[in-house]
């Protein structure tokens, strides 16, 4: 469900398929110690640092957090779509099928958006141009000539389950429902067939019932593409249902991952479990909700130490001072947490 509701995390087989054997070895998208600044009057200001995590053939990865943790940033930048300046890339590597886009030319970029890595952004009636047409903006990413490129634009839109494709190319964005206009984003970001999608929050504007829809059809397209999904949320419900992976960040730093089943059901940072006590459960509807208190830190005017920890309830004068590195957790296959006082099994949910 995608409503908010936390329910038991999915199985593999439903989240979709699991990348097996050497394939697993080699990812899509493998991100390494990224920092990411913009620069200021006042000079740089990281506000991603350190990240690193990777998304292997046919995964379906989740980045989540709070608003200003950094996801946006950090799936902007895996395309290089935030110009420079103001952003700076100063160290690490972001490497699509072996080849770091970091060191791409503009023309290299311009194969790698859409060919390589396609978006379904948060907004889809700002995604749009509201001045043209559905069609042309669907059809100047195909190839062809005038019909041809119309015909596949008209079979994308059927493809995402859109009713009357020749009409919705005809219309202009404004005149289609939030979902449509969700649709027409997703088919253009797969109109080019990309290894990778990155969905930015593509359910968040839209009401339940045709949020389920989109993920059910994000799915579906996984599956027939056999694209790799990283999906960007703050929604863990959604999470729960639609990821093998899932990397919890903070403060532009990844605080915990591993498996979503793991995660969600034994999570080991803080953070993590503030955000899981959030989270309405159908066991336990009409139960008063526990929220972290504060609020996430300013980028550059970021604490000394664990950027959690004046949210912490279990940080000592060690955590206010010194940055925790990324430790494995026991018992957990691939389960880091950036964190002194990890959360012990018991005292997880």
């Amino acid at each position: 469900m995608t409503g908010g509701i936390l329910k038991a995390p999915a199985s593999h087989a439903e989240a979709g398929p699991r990348p097996a054997g050497d394939v697993a070895r080699l990812p899509v998208l493998d991100v390494r110690e990224l920092t990411i600044g913009f620069h200021t009057e006042g000079g740089r200001v990281d506000v991603v640092r350190d990240v690193s995590f990777s998304i292997a053939e046919h995964e379906t990865v989740a980045l989540v957090g709070e608003s200003g943790c950094g996801k946006s940033v950090t799936a902007l930048s895996l395309a290089r779509l935030i110009p420079s300046p103001p952003v700076s890339y100063p160290s690490g590597a972001i490497r699509f099928r072996g080849v770091d886009t970091l060191a791409m030319t503009r023309r290299e970029l311009r194969t790698l958006r859409g060919s390589g890595i396609g978006y379904v952004f948060q907004d889809p009636a700002t995604a749009l141009n509201p001045v043209f047409r559905v069609g042309f903006q669907l059809e100047e990413l195909l190839q062809g000539g005038r019909r041809q490129r119309r015909e596949q634009a008209a079979a994308l839109l059927e493809r995402v389950g859109l009713p009357s494709p020749l009409a919705c190319l005809d219309a202009y964005p404004f005149e289609l429902s939030g979902g449509m206009q969700q649709r027409v984003v997703i088919a253009m970001a797969v109109a080019r067939r990309p290894g990778l999608l990155v969905a930015d929050e593509p359910t968040t504007a839209l009401d339940v019932t045709i949020q389920a829809q989109i993920l059910a059809l994000l799915k579906r397209l996984q599956q027939e593409f056999g694209m790799a999904v990283l999906l960007i949320t703050h929604n863990l419900g959604l999470v729960a249902e639609a990821a093998h992976r899932v990397n919890v960040m903070y403060a532009g730093m990844l605080v915990e991952g591993g498996e979503a089943e793991t995660v969600l059901t034994r999570p080991a940072h803080p953070y993590t479990r503030g955000l899981l006590d959030v989270v309405p459960r159908l066991e336990t509807s009409g139960g008063r909700l526990i929220g972290i208190p504060g609020a996430v830190p300013v980028a550059g005017r970021l604490p000394p130490g664990c950027p959690f920890a004046a949210r912490c309830q279990r940080a000592d004068a060690h955590c206010r001072a010194t940055v925790p590195g990324v430790d494995a957790v026991p018992g957990g296959a691939e389960h880091r947490v950036r964190c002194f006082h990890p959360l012990r099994e018991r005292e997880a949910l």
